[in-house]
Order: structure tokens, then sequence, then C-alpha cells
């Protein structure tokens, strides 16, 4: 197909495909599906091998969020019945996160909802990174806490935080549908404030809420042109309680495609398979590897992810290979620029060394962070309560392009309870 061979070749240069091509791609047939695959699977080898980057979400403060994102199960009016409890000490959220690392998580995210933090909050958070850092060494640390004031950037990369999350979710054309609380422009604004801080930028958007193609190929070269050292795909999980509980719009197919263009719009960027991906890819998880380099490592914010164990078979089976520690995650050129206090994809060409995705950086670390969320949220997800037996739990067959709500299950375990995490 020589759209593929085009967009295989761009990608290779680091060369924006045009919004026709990206639209293109979204448009492909399921007929052609593995070709889609087989194509930005060779570029996301080009620029990452067959790593596969892990990261575990720690939240510090879960529900009661004045935002009213209709995405999130932590949203103002939420009735969803997740877990909801005030901020975690720095001893435990770093033993939650140390579970994480125990089981092969490269980077900890630490999200907590709400707006934005107060210099209060940042005085907590900054405890807990140092906390963590003491007893990880080599870990790196994301930041998700909402809208960012003046200083408060700088303030987290003193106290050793590596990255920031803070995701545009849709396209600046239908953001207002989705949230009325703060706008668009607050969320790019975090994003640079974070970028300027020396943090290493993480930001993504949420497929899935009704959006039209148009608006998932605006939101993504968005970020192109924000130009975030990691783009999270999430997968709106339609919380019960929410005002999208009743948007299931993705099949697997249609989540690989998405997941495709990404990578062809962002080729030498961590593409971070995030929330979601149980419940819209099913079996199909493993196809998915070929097109992103970064996971989350069991659970995600309020809703269950699938056993961490699972998750390392998974990338095994598959052919590939947990990213060390001792790995750099991005090609030299990304790695340099974020050493130097800001980040680039769009630098002159790669030497051989970055062609290949090695190199090594100093100063932040050079992946992304979490998924969906509300004002400061990450990843959210879950129903309040266990659903109905399906034909899935019986044994029957389900219909092509079926949702599978049985694979929604809160999170009741982990962070903010007494039971051991999944990681």
């Amino acid at each position: 197909m020589d759209l593929l061979n085009t967009l295989v070749d761009k990608g290779l240069r680091r060369e924006l495909p045009t919004r026709e091509e990206a639209l293109a791609v979204l448009a492909t047939s399921d007929d052609d599906l593995l070709d889609v695959v087989a194509a930005a699977g060779k570029v996301r080898r080009q620029w990452f091998g067959r790593r596969v980057k892990l990261n575990y979400l720690v939240n510090l403060k879960s529900g009661l969020c004045p935002e009213d994102c209709s995405y999130c199960s932590q949203r103002l009016g939420s009735q969803a019945g997740i877990l909801k409890y005030t901020w975690l000490k720095p001893d435990e959220a770093s033993k939650a996160a140390a579970a994480g690392v125990a089981g092969g998580a490269k980077r900890v995210c630490l999200v907590a909802s709400g707006r934005g933090p107060t210099d209060r909050d940042v005085d907590r958070v900054t405890k807990t990174i140092e906390a963590i850092k003491e007893q990880n060494e080599g870990v790196e640390v994301c930041a998700c806490l909402g809208l960012l004031s003046d200083g408060q950037a700088d303030r987290l990369r003193s106290a050793g935080a590596d990255a920031y999350n803070h995701n545009l979710n849709t396209s600046e054309e239908t953001y207002g549908a989705i949230t009325t609380t703060h706008t668009y422009a607050d969320r790019v604004e975090t994003v640079q404030q974070a970028q300027a801080a020396g943090l290493s930028a993480c930001s993504g958007l949420i497929a899935g809420m009704g959006e039209s193609d148009k608006d998932l190929v605006d939101v993504v070269f968005a970020l192109r042109d924000l130009d975030p050292d990691s783009v999270p795909v999430n997968f709106l999980i339609p919380f019960e309680g929410t005002p999208l509980a009743k948007e299931w719009n993705l099949t697997p197919q249609r989540c690989l495609r998405i997941l495709a263009m990404v990578r062809f719009v962002c080729p030498d960027v961590e593409v971070r398979l995030a929330g979601g991906r149980e419940v819209h890819l099913r079996s199909m998880q493993p196809l998915a590897l070929h097109l992103v380099n970064s996971i989350f490592l069991g659970d995600y914010l309020t809703s269950e992810g699938q056993a961490g164990q699972t998750d390392l078979d998974m990338i095994a089976d598959a052919g590939f290979e947990v990213e060390g520690q001792g790995t750099t995650t991005l090609p030299r050129h990304r790695a340099d620029a974020l050493s130097g206090g800001g980040c680039g994809s769009q630098a002159a060409a790669p030497d051989a060394a970055g062609a290949t995705g090695c190199g090594s950086h100093g100063g932040g670390g050079g992946c992304g962070s979490h998924e969906a969320s509300g004002g400061g949220c990450g990843p959210c997800g879950g129903h309040g309560e266990p659903q109905p037996a399906t034909a899935a739990d019986a044994g029957q067959s389900v219909p092509a392009g079926a949702a599978r709500t049985d694979l929604v299950a809160v999170r009741r375990r982990g962070a903010g309870t007494d039971l051991a995490p999944n990681a």
C-alpha cells in the first residue's frame, strides 16, 4: 500500500505526515489492519527496538475532584463507587511505589485528583518524591497534580521529579463539550510550564468519547506541536455514574488504528498504552506492543488492570523485553535535548546511534506518564458495583464489536487500602 510505504519512510526520517495521511490511517479497513500494524511497527522498532517501558501508578489522593471532566470517575458529581481518600503520607506512597518497582516498573507516576496543587500540596509531594527516591535507587518519578501555578514546576524539579504529566485529552474544538471548569489553553500552559522547568513533559489523549477522526488527528497534531517526550493514549472506560457512561464506541481494531496513527505522527516519542487497554483491546493487546513502547503495570487510579504477572508474560510471549533502569528510553537526539533543558523531536537528523534508539541522557528522565483524567487526575476507571453475568462469563462467544463491560472493575487494592497492590 503506497500510503503505508510513505508513512514508514517519513517515520524513519522523523518527518511529519500530512493530516490527510493521518486520517487515511484511521479510515483503513479491517482487512488491511495487519499491514497497518506491521508498517507502524517498523517505525517503532527503528527508534525503540523491542523494549517496553513499565510504569506504575500511585494514586496519592482519590476522588472528590472539583472539576467536571465528563470522562472521569473522580469528577464533581460522580456517582461511581470508587475509593475516596485524602493525601497518602510519604511512607505510604513510597511503600506503594516499591511494589511497582519490584514488579519491573522503571517509572513511578504520582497522581492526585483536583484542579491543581496548593503550595502546601507541593510540599507534600516533594516529601513523597524524596522518600521514593531514597528507597528506590534509579527510579524515575513523574508527577500529575493538575494545573500548575508559577514556580511549582521548578519546585517539583528541585525535589527530584523527572517528569510532569498533563493530558490535552481531546481536540481544542471539542474540549468545551467535555470539560467546562477549565480550558484547553490551561492544559497547554501547564505542559509548557513543566517543559520550561526542565521536566520531561508527558501529555496525551483519550479516545472513545464520541469524537470524530478529525478530532483525533487534531489532538495528535497539537501534541506533536507541543512536543512532549511521552504521549499516553487512553481509551475511555465509560464509568457508571459519569456523563459518558454509555459511550462504548471502540473496537480492538479501532484502537490499533488509533495507536498506529499516533506512532506515525510521533515516531520518536514514547507512546504509552494507557487506561482502557484491557477493556477495549482485550486479547489483541499483544499486537499493540508493535505500536507502543510503554505501558502501565498492574492497576490504574480507580480501576483494576490485568494482573501484573500477566503483563510481564504478555510482553515476553510477544517477543518483546522489559526495559531496564540502565537503558535510556528516548532516542539520543531527544535525550540529549532533554538533558540540555529542553525537548524536541524535530531537531537535526539523528546520527547512527540515535537511529538505533541508543544514547544516554542526564538530568530528567526521558519518559512519559499516565492516562486520562480530570483536572489533576491521571488514569481513572471502574464502575462502582460488579456487573451482571455476560455471555463471556457463560463461555459463549461475544458478538463482533460488542462492548465487554464485564472487564471493568473498580480498584479495591493497593494505595489507599490495606490490601496488597497488583504489581
